[in-house]
């Protein structure tokens, strides 16, 4: 989920710094996903980020499209 967190996020032109204002989720948080230190955020957690990226759980869950 990591990888496909930040390709959703530079897609949307927003740093982990704006992307964490805007979902109200701690930027070490988002950069512990991003990294796969923490590959199991919790689901609220996920809906934020989804809300804020304006993309489905789904869209978020999907493999990289590298």
């Amino acid at each position: 989920m990591g990888i496909r967190l930040k390709e959703l996020r530079e897609y949307r032109n927003l740093s982990r710094y704006r992307l964490a204002k805007l979902s109200g989720i701690n930027e070490s948080t988002l950069q512990m996903i991003e990294n796969s230190d923490n590959p199991n955020p919790t689901f609220r957690v996920m809906c934020k980020i989804a809300d804020t990226l304006e993309v489905s759980l789904d869209d978020l869950r999907k493999e990289s499209e590298q």
